[in-house]
């Protein structure tokens, strides 16, 4: 692993000196910091009364702050409502290529009103840079399915760079791009394609928000972590004022288990967004994405009662109307608590009657039975599990391991050990042709450790540690990793 590393890092500093061996251009203009922000360049021919809205838009668009940022970008539009590049931001923000959202409604809309057709839009714009940003966005929420116009719109900021190489804006709009061509899909190629686009913006300007995001995400996965660290170590200090660009630290810090990092990061991240849902007058978010992966550090921590805290305010959030995304974090950080603590009192204290129909909630009910069943066998109780295992098997790849779980622990339990440690192998092998994933485990209990934690209890002890061994490769520095590879005389990799 560390040669192909070495190897990695070798081809992408060759990526960046023939990216900044070629010409110059005069697209890249002085510098404009915004507090809290970061900073870029983006020449453009609106009004000087809208240039400091437009350019906090922008700022603001790379740390994933997208209402902010369209309350930005709307803002220069009136100071300016024929500036073409403060619709082309506005339509930008209702695109999460990275979430696999996107309101092509409301981005149409967007554009609407700086004209009726791409033709009078272009007609708006002033300088020919202008019209190859709208015509890319047009691009991307023009016809064909999402995944088409993805990749015709990566295709239009390909050419979009190609023109002017010193673009630091168009070249980190292009690395994003790059990574939204896959729809979340994890490929290494890919991946490593947008970090060579973005790291000579990096490069070039540090503090710019977009450059040190797209590394982060580019590396997120335990192979190429330690590439990411230094974008990820920067970007704290250039954006304080985004809680998301303080959250994405920890996409680094997680995949090389630097758990007292991931902490401070999402303490940050959570606390900034507090404060910003204050002023908007909304309560906090105690079941979202920052509170969830402050708890996973905490349990990471051994801070049991820090992380049960998080818990309780994310239980009390579920009799409150809550959202989808909120049902999913109850779910995934419930399981946590309990899986990672092996407390299995907690399935009758954090107890939920999720909805039920549609394919998101019967995955969400799906992990909560799981998580259910899990405990269950633990105390001894294998009917819960046995009822789960009975029931059609749901799509996807994550349930099934799941259920395959609890059936290696059904066997285990009966007396049947090789049959048990034979699902649980082939559980294991299953998991090692996903790719691999960024931040807490998608497998509510890692295949790899449960086979070890199995195997350990059997007297096996080399054959743990080899189970453990690869559990750390997929899960650096996970607590429970960890100490199964000290029981089994091993050693984290």
């Amino acid at each position: 692993m560390l040669t192909y590393r070495a190897l990695l890092a070798a081809a992408l500093v060759a990526s960046v000196a023939a990216c900044q061996s070629r010409p110059a251009s005069d697209a890249r203009g002085s510098l404009t910091h915004i507090e809290g922000l970061g900073s870029l360049s983006f020449p453009n021919s609106g009004d000087a009364a809208a240039q400091e809205s437009f350019l906090r838009g922008v700022l603001l668009l790379h740390s994933f702050e997208f209402e902010p940022a369209a309350e930005a970008f709307r803002e220069a539009q009136a100071a300016d409502p024929d500036f073409a590049l403060a619709y082309w931001g506005e339509a930008m923000t209702y695109n999460h290529p990275l979430w696999r959202e996107q309101d092509r409604d409301a981005a149409l809309a967007a554009l609407g009103r700086l004209g009726p057709t791409p033709e009078a839009r272009a007609a708006k714009a002033l300088t020919e840079r202008e019209r190859q940003y709208l015509a890319a966005v047009e691009a991307l929420y023009g016809d064909g399915s999402k995944s088409e116009r993805d990749l015709a719109y990566a295709r239009a900021m390909a050419r979009l760079q190609d023109a002017a190489p010193d673009d630091m804006e168009a070249r980190t709009f292009h690395a994003l791009a790059i990574l939204g061509s896959r729809n979340g899909v994890r490929d290494f190629a890919t991946y490593m394609r947008a970090a060579a686009t973005a790291q000579p913006a990096f490069d070039a300007n540090p503090d710019h928000p977009g450059a040190a995001h797209y590394l982060i995400h580019s590396f997120d996965d335990p192979v190429h972590a330690p590439l990411g660290l230094p974008a990820a170590r920067r970007y704290a200090d250039t954006a304080p004022g985004a809680a998301h660009a303080q959250h994405m630290t920890s996409h680094i810090f997680v995949a090389m288990g630097m758990w007292d990092d991931v902490v401070t990061a999402n303490i940050r991240a959570r606390d900034t967004e507090d404060t910003q849902l204050a002023e908007r007058g909304r309560p906090p978010n105690v079941c979202g994405h920052y509170s969830s992966w402050l708890q996973y550090g905490h349990l990471m921590r051994g801070e049991v009662a820090e992380a049960e805290a998080l818990m309780n305010a994310c239980h009390a959030r579920m009799s409150e109307s809550p959202t989808a995304a909120e049902r999913a974090y109850f779910v995934s950080m419930r399981a946590r608590q309990m899986l990672d603590t092996a407390d299995w009192s907690l399935a009758a204290r954090w107890t939920w009657d999720s909805p039920s129909g549609d394919t998101a909630s019967r995955e969400l009910r799906l992990g909560y039975d799981f998580t259910n069943a899990f405990a269950a066998i633990g105390r001894g109780d294998p009917a819960p599990a046995r009822a789960l295992v009975a029931a059609p098997p749901p799509e996807g790849d994550g349930p099934g391991l799941h259920l395959e779980e609890l059936r290696g622990l059904l066997a285990l339990a009966a007396g049947r050990a090789d049959d048990g440690i034979g699902i649980l192998r082939s559980a294991a092998e299953a998991e090692d042709a996903l790719p691999f994933e960024f931040g807490p485990p998608r497998i509510l209990k890692p295949t790899h450790e449960l086979l070890g934690e199995q195997l350990l209890e059997l007297g096996r002890i080399d054959e743990a540690r080899v189970a453990f061994e690869r559990a750390a490769e997929r899960t650096p520095g996970r607590t429970p990793v960890l100490q199964g590879l000290r029981s089994a005389g091993g050693f984290a990799r």
